[in-house]
C-alpha cells in the first residue's frame, strides 16, 4: 500500500514517514499543499496523512481542490486544533478521518488500516484467497496455517494482488502502488517479486494462485 505524508515539521513528517515503512507501507513525503498536488497528479496512493496548518497552501485547501478534482483517496487530517468547528472543516471538505496532535503512533496506524479497508470494500483485517491468508494488522502471511516468510516488498506485492484479487493488474499498476515516487530499479523486478512470492506460497501439492497474463500483468484468483 503507498501513502503520502503531507506534513511541514519536518521531524514529525520523517519519524511518520519512518514509522509506517517500518510497518511494511511505501511512503512518499512533502511539507505543504503545492507539493503535494505534484505528487497526486503524478502517482496514484491508497492513503493521505495531511497536516493542516502548512506554509503555501494549508490541508483544508488542499483537500478541497483535490476533492474538486474528483480524486477520492481517503484522507486523515492531522491538527493540533481540538475544537468541533474545526472537525467539521475537515469532515466538510472531503476528510475521512481527524487526529488530534500529540497523537500515538499505534493510533494513527490502525486508522491508516481502517480506512484502507473502508476503501477497498474489506470489513475484516484478513485478506483471503482459498487457504491463503494475509493479516494486515499482524503483517502475517500464512497457507493452510503454516506461516510464510516474505520480504517487505514480497509482502507488498501480494498484499496489493490479494486487494485486487480476481483483477488483472499491469506491472505499472504494481509498482506505483508498492515503491516510492524515486523509485529506480531494474526494469524486470516485478517479475522477480512474483517467482519469488510463487515459490513461497504454492507448497507442494497446492493449487496455483497467482496467474502471468502474458503482455499485461497479473492476476491472483482460484482456478476453476
Amino acid at each position: 500500500m503507498k501513502l503520502l505524508v503531507v506534513e511541514d515539521e519536518l521531524d514529525l513528517n520523517n519519524i511518520i514517514t519512518k514509522y509506517l515503512k517500518k510497518n511494511s507501507y511505501s511512503v512518499d513525503s512533502c511539507y505543504n499543499g503545492e507539493e503535494a498536488l505534484d505528487f497526486v497528479s503524478l502517482s496514484n496512493y491508497d492513503l493521505i496523512i495531511l497536516d493542516v496548518m502548512m506554509p503555501k497552501m494549508n490541508g483544508y485547501e488542499f483537500l478541497k481542490t483535490i476533492r474538486n478534482k474528483n480524486i477520492k483517496t481517503p484522507v486523515i487530517m492531522l491538527t493540533a486544533k481540538d475544537t468541533l468547528e474545526d472537525k467539521i472543516s475537515g469532515l466538510d471538505f472531503g476528510a475521512d478521518d481527524y487526529v488530534i496532535k500529540p497523537f500515538e503512533f499505534e493510533e494513527l496506524l490502525a486508522r491508516v488500516r481502517a480506512l484502507i479497508r473502508r476503501s477497498y470494500g474489506e470489513t475484516s483485517s484478513e485478506l483471503k484467497l482459498d487457504d491463503l491468508v494475509l493479516d494486515f494488522s499482524k503483517k502475517v502471511v500464512t497457507r493452510a496455517g503454516i506461516e510464510i516468510n516474505l520480504t517487505g516488498k514480497e509482502y507488498e506485492v501480494l498484499e496489493y494482488l490479494l486487494h485486487n484479487k480476481e483483477r488483472i493488474v499491469t506491472r505499472e499498476q504494481i509498482q506505483s502502488s508498492v515503491w516510492d515516487y524515486d523509485y529506480e530499479g531494474a526494469s524486470n523486478i516485478i517479475d522477480v517479486i512474483i517467482k519469488n512470492i510463487r515459490k513461497k506460497i504454492d507448497l507442494g501439492n497446492s493449487k496455483q494462485l497467482i496467474f502471468t497474463k502474458r503482455g499485461i500483468g497479473y492476476v491472483a484468483k482460484i482456478e476453476e
